[in-house]
């Protein structure tokens, strides 16, 4: 049975990569375990696009799975999930093929498909794959630009677009989706980002932000929303977060200083603690307006926070 408070919703992140040393097969078997187990129970799964491991503290040639390849795989198996990655580098595809792809992906997934969608961050992954990797401003005007294709074709089925960047002449995309994907566009750049996402996002998606900075991030959404016309109040806001849960905080904090994901002096980013401390922060969120939840539990492969918080946490929440 899939959990859903009303109209809040959680899904969770797919790791791309294994950090306990786990080799290709191992790694793809305990996704395969932990998504067999919780299939019924999420709204949703989501994995990340880089080629090689994001996180700095894991050897580049540790094995890692490409973003939109692996979703629609996964989304083939495991069909009671909604899919997205979070998010795709507008600058890694053509957005006009980006449309197709996602397109088809709509189609043989019988409309659980979710663009998420960002201007892309990761410089030495650019470099070593052959990208140009311009300044950020730069990369966010693309997005601009490339969401506004894709919004095209997916409606109007044909597009002709003349931008600073991009150029698209009569490109097709039949079928068009049914129903048209969510775009998600991911980020907190509060002068070119959340601009871009009060023009165009249908979803919000900000990575580990402590509770007050993601109040302070909506304000400054509300802001541009008002400056383009645009109702604040239609945008899905959404938090990817990492989780370390355990029955009790001492547990926790200790799950939490042994992982690599958790910086620290900045825990007030994440989630930490018992069921209670877990359900509260979540509560805490709901009040800003987050809709949709996508957890990273920190203790993957185990399976035991997710239990933990399907049996403790989520009756807390209602």
């Amino acid at each position: 049975m899939v959990i859903l408070l009303v109209d809040i919703s959680f899904g969770v992140r797919v790791p791309s990569f294994p950090v306990d040393g786990s080799g290709a097969e191992e790694f793809i078997s305990q996704i395969h375990g932990f998504l067999t187990e919780f299939e019924d129970y999420f709204d949703s799964a989501w994995i990340c696009d880089h080629f090689i491991p994001w996180a700095d503290f894991v050897d580049k040639r540790t094995p890692t799975l490409e973003g939109f390849s692996a979703l629609a795989y996964f989304s083939a198996i495991y069909r009671k999930l909604k899919w997205g990655n979070i998010v795709l580098c507008n600058s890694y595809r053509n957005p006009a093929l980006l449309a197709k792809m996602s397109a088809t992906i709509q189609l043989l997934s019988n409309g659980r498909f979710i663009l998420g969608i960002g201007a892309g961050w990761k410089g030495d992954e650019y470099i070593a794959y052959g990208y140009e990797f311009p300044p950020a401003r730069v990369r966010i005007r693309q997005l601009e630009e490339a969401v506004q294709i894709i919004r095209i074709m997916w409606t109007e089925g044909k597009a002709t677009f003349q931008g600073k960047y991009y150029r698209v002449v009569d490109a097709i995309c039949e079928p068009k989706p049914k129903p048209t994907p969510p775009i998600m566009i991911g980020g907190g750049g509060e002068k070119l980002t959340l601009r871009v996402v009060a023009k165009y996002a249908d979803w919000w998606n900000i990575p580990n932000a402590s509770p007050k900075t993601y109040k302070h991030k909506l304000e400054v959404l509300k802001k541009h929303c008002r400056a383009v016309n645009r109702d604040f109040d239609e945008i899905v806001k959404t938090l990817s977060t990492m989780i370390a849960l355990c029955k009790n905080k001492t547990e926790a904090l200790k799950l939490a200083e042994k992982s690599p994901f958790i910086r620290k002096g900045y825990e007030e980013n994440y989630i930490i603690g018992d069921p209670e401390r877990v359900a509260g922060k979540i509560k805490e969120y709901i009040k800003l307006g987050v809709k949709v939840f996508i957890i990273r539990f920190l203790d993957f492969p185990k399976l035991d926070g997710a239990k933990l918080f399907l049996q403790e946490v989520i009756p807390r929440i209602h």
